[in-house]
């Protein structure tokens, strides 16, 4: 290697030691909450005429690259495609300043409506379909490599998704949100939750192991009642500690268990004067920071449209930061976050929102 190429990456192994001390001192401080800043430079405009539509994931992978999976092919609306829009590929991968630098994916493959990403720690990714059966684990460029349930056949009465929800398959899925992979041992949990209303676990092969969940009713909703959930259960995330945190959607609440379904406790995110069920809840997903205790929680709350983030050990509530509106840094319908190695923020917006915003770490606030 050139003395040149040396110097450029020390320089770079420098920056990224810093930025981890810097992050370090932001947990360890005693009113250190973190504040972010939107980039409004991120992303770089999409080649050609590609549109995306609704933004169903955003997730990183191990090199700081965001991809985002879109649904463009179903559901650009018409004055896009008058206008000359083309559907965007379905994956797409940015690179840091948000550049494209890959993308793929064959629609009749893809589950239908994609729902969350996620990456595992081979670094391939894991999409879940909102109007489908499966979930998919795909290689970083985009090679199918392993499919969970059957894609078009839900599990429900009819195999439809008019039919009655069955919540008990071990073959197939109804309307899964999410995938969580345990970095241990490679073993899922599917929030199968947009049709069911249950986590389904699977091994790293994708044999059936176990699941747990019900739909709730009102009266369990407002007790907190573990294990059930009211309306979507639309994501499920599985911190360091082992412990996976679960995004009751309509019950307001974030719901944690262990790995074997024991419920442990609820973090309330309320929207203050609004009867649970709420049509539209709070709780769309659930992040983490990425230092090793995964100190805070940020929270997609769907109902102020906003980033709330939380003391993950507590459940405290810290901060907010966004508000309603198609502007720069606002939101409409957050829908699922990622971060990268950094702590940087990206936030996809679904339905009206159709895009996927940076959120640049800053400072604390006091």
């Amino acid at each position: 290697m050139k003395a040149g190429s040396l110097i450029a990456a020390a320089g770079r192994v420098a920056i990224a030691i810093l930025l981890a001390v810097c992050y370090a001192q932001l947990v360890e401080g005693q009113v250190a909450v973190p504040k972010y800043e939107v980039d409004p430079s991120w992303p770089k405009p999409l080649p050609d005429t590609w549109v995306t539509g609704n933004i169903g994931g955003v997730c990183v992978d191990a090199h700081d690259h965001v991809f985002i999976a879109t649904r463009s092919t179903t559901d650009l609306t018409d004055n896009d495609k008058e206008a000359g829009g083309t559907p965007s590929p379905l994956i797409i991968e940015l690179d840091q300043d948000g550049k494209v630098v890959n993308s793929w994916g064959d629609p009749s493959v893809v589950p239908l409506r994609s729902h969350g990403c996620t990456f595992d720690g081979e670094n391939n990714i894991w999409l879940a379909g909102d109007q489908d059966g499966d979930v998919q684990k795909y290689s970083h460029d985009g090679k199918l490599l392993l499919q969970i349930g059957l894609k078009g056949v839900l599990d429900t009465s009819d195999g439809t998704g008019k039919g009655v929800a069955m919540n008990s398959s071990t073959a197939t899925l109804n309307k899964p949100a999410s995938v969580a992979v345990d970095p241990g041992n490679g073993d899922l949990y599917v929030a199968d939750g947009n049709g069911n209303r249950r986590i389904a676990v699977f091994d790293r092969t994708g044999k059936f192991l176990r699941q747990w969940g019900r739909q709730g009713t009102k009266t369990e909703a407002d007790a907190g009642v573990g294990g059930a959930f009211m309306g979507m259960l639309h994501c499920a995330t599985l911190a360091n500690d082992g412990l996976l945190y679960v995004c009751d959607r309509q019950g307001d609440r974030i719901q944690v268990f262990d790995k074997m379904g024991n419920f442990k406790r609820n973090i309330w995110v309320r929207s203050d004067g609004i009867a649970r069920p709420d049509y539209h809840g709070t709780v769309l997903w659930v992040a983490f920071s990425p230092d090793p205790a995964q100190k805070f929680m940020f929270v997609a709350d769907e109902h102020y449209d906003t980033i709330d983030i939380f003391d993950r050990a507590t459940g405290q509530l810290l901060s907010s930061f966004g508000r309603p509106g198609h502007q720069v840094g606002e939101f409409i319908h957050p829908h699922t976050i990622a971060l990268d190695s950094k702590g940087n923020m990206y936030v996809a917006e679904e339905e009206w929102g159709r895009r996927v915003q940076k959120f640049k770490i800053v400072r604390s606030s006091e």
